[in-house]
């Protein structure tokens, strides 16, 4: 009897990457040079810094024991606007650089296949103060946010692009974590797709206690339509794509 299509992704995560996955063919092993660790964004972007890194005892005092019993998804959030002082706060929590930089890797505050990073942060900024409504990316390296484009339709299309979610709209901003598969695949190969996923969740994991330690919330969000969301962020959908959502807001 054939495998469905279910039983054969399963063999795929379970056996193929594993057993029958050659390392040797990757592009790394064949002295490729490494793709960057940002994408890049042209000189004349409109740039914002976001207020200074966090170093420990810098950022929000929170028991860690407290945040992690007190973390769940929240789906209420009150209509208040939150700081750049707290975006930039858990920018640096998810993705933020702490460490030593060299071409093709950077130490942040999450663990990464092979410090390979393949994610990228776009913000859909709803209710944030002092910033219009619009989409930003965040530069890890110079802790910044990059001005994507400016919309006055996001909670609208936020909402459609997520399956009727109507929460979404309700919330101050939205992370969308886009990856750039190509940065994993150059050291992975086929088993690069099984190690981003696992670097989302890492992601989402520090976005969850980081909300507690400000009194904010947040609900990953993994039900989406992907070229609805892809054609929001004037992504590609091919080199470059969504994989995982969550909105934040003061709870």
């Amino acid at each position: 009897m054939a495998k469905s299509p279910l039983e054969l992704y399963r063999d795929f995560l379970r056996n193929r990457i594993r057993k029958h996955f050659d390392f040797s063919t990757t592009d790394q092993s064949k002295g490729v040079p490494v793709p960057p660790i940002q994408k890049p964004f042209p000189p004349d972007g409109v740039r914002l810094d976001l207020p200074g890194q966090y170093r420990p005892g810098a950022a929000p005092e929170c028991d860690l024991a407290s945040a992690i019993a007190r973390r769940r998804s929240r789906r209420a959030f009150k209509r208040e606007a939150m700081s750049l002082d707290e975006v930039g706060f858990l920018l640096w929590a998810t993705q933020g650089v702490r460490g030593e930089v060299t071409e093709g890797h950077a130490y942040r505050t999450v663990p990464s296949a092979g410090c390979r990073h393949a994610l990228e942060t776009y913000l859909a900024v709803l209710s944030i103060e002092g910033l219009d409504q619009a989409v930003y990316r965040y530069l890890p390296l110079s802790h910044q946010l990059l001005l994507e484009f400016r919309a006055t339709d996001l909670s609208p299309r936020l909402v459609e692009a997520t399956l009727g979610q109507a929460f979404v709209a309700r919330a101050a901003l939205v992370f969308v974590w886009v990856a750039l598969p190509y940065r994993m695949e150059w050291r992975y190969g086929l088993a690069a797709h099984k190690v981003i996923a696992l670097d989302a969740g890492h992601v989402c994991q520090n976005l969850y206690l980081a909300c507690e330690a400000i009194g904010a919330g947040t609900c990953a969000i993994a039900a989406y339509d992907q070229e609805a969301i892809d054609r929001l962020l004037h992504l590609d959908g091919d080199d470059e794509f969504t994989v995982y959502l969550a909105p934040v807001g003061r709870v």
